[in-house]
């Protein structure tokens, strides 16, 4: 074997072990990154679970809060159906007066 055979041997040896070296760099990396991937959608489903739940207590809350309007709203129309029936009273009253005073003025 030549020198030159022995050279080009020895280059094709070289590159060989940088590209098994590069492989078993890049087969970590891989490994490390599906790793990661699968702790990251973990997290996504866990995220995901939480965020049903605080939209399921945001929901029983603005259904609790609107019930909590509902009953002043309910006192304050209570009132003001009082206040209209005192008025119709008396505009009854006023009309059962003028109609008597017709009555015996005739």
């Amino acid at each position: 074997m030549t020198k030159e055979e022995r050279k080009q041997i020895n280059r094709f040896v070289a590159r060989t072990r940088q590209l098994i070296l590069q492989y078993q760099t890049l087969q970590d990396e891989n490994i490390r990154l599906t790793t990661s991937l699968a702790e990251q959608a973990d997290n996504i489903k866990t995220l995901q679970t939480q965020l049903q739940d605080c939209q399921k207590r945001y929901e029983t809350l603005k259904t609790a809060k609107m019930m909590e309007i509902s009953d002043g709203d309910i006192k304050a129309a209570k009132q003001r159906i009082n206040r209209l029936v005192r008025n119709v009273d008396k505009c009854i009253g006023i009309i059962t007066a003028a109609e008597a005073d017709s009555n015996t003025q005739e």
